[in-house]
């Protein structure tokens, strides 16, 4: 598989990583009345994008070499994510990513290396964090780092605003025009080293998503 087609099969949402089942925060701001257009839209994608995003790309692009210490890329990715809510729904993703990473590309022996050791392995709260696996994934499917950081950047919002049309009913074709109109600052987003952004909404808004009656996404 070339590296273009590898690409396109990891940003995919078609592939089984469990990400059709997040919101990436949209769920509740939407509740809460941040979320309830197309412009808030947008203005909540390229928040999340210059946030979560940067630094996601940042540990794709740090993780997507066989040689990586996965171990403490994933202690990188807790110390960047203080709400408990949004560190559980990334290693929920990670364990079904890495699931369909070590199926898709069963020769890539690092693979089985992503997330070894740690305790409880398989239970809620553990296993790596998606952005570490992601970058594994993509060494294995023969992507370069910026390959792996456009992807996660890429995603940060893609995800979001898929949920945002199920959750509004928001015109599929305008929202991914959002998506289209920020193409450009997706393919700028650094990915040298890793970054320091936070976002306290959306930590706060995966705490209060925990306690929701009702809902339609895990996250």
């Amino acid at each position: 598989m070339d590296t273009f087609a590898a690409s396109v099969l990891l940003a995919d949402a078609r592939f089984p990583a469990g990400g059709y089942a997040h919101s990436g925060g949209v769920e509740p701001a939407h509740g809460s009345g941040a979320v309830s257009d197309l412009a808030a839209l947008e203005l909540f994608l390229r928040g999340r994008l210059r946030t979560s995003g940067v630094t996601a790309a940042g540990l794709a692009a740090a993780a997507c070499d066989p040689r990586a210490d996965w171990a403490a890329l994933d202690a990188e990715a807790d110390a960047r994510m203080p709400s408990p809510a949004q560190r559980d729904a990334s290693r929920r993703q990670g364990r079904a990513l890495l699931r369909a990473a070590r199926a898709a590309w069963p020769q890539a022996g690092h693979l089985g290396e992503v997330g070894a050791g740690q305790p409880g392995a398989g239970q809620p709260g553990t296993g790596p964090h998606h952005a570490v696996v992601l970058g594994a994934a993509a060494a294995a499917a023969g992507c370069q780092p910026r390959h792996a950081a456009g992807i996660a950047a890429y995603q940060s919002v893609s995800g979001p605003a898929s949920a945002a049309v199920r959750l509004l009913g928001l015109d599929p074709i305008a929202v991914n025009a959002i998506v289209a109109r920020l193409a450009g600052e997706i393919d700028e987003i650094a990915w040298e080293g890793l970054p320091f952004p936070s976002a306290p909404n959306l930590d706060l808004l995966a705490e209060v998503h925990t306690t929701a009656e009702v809902r339609l996404f895990e996250s």
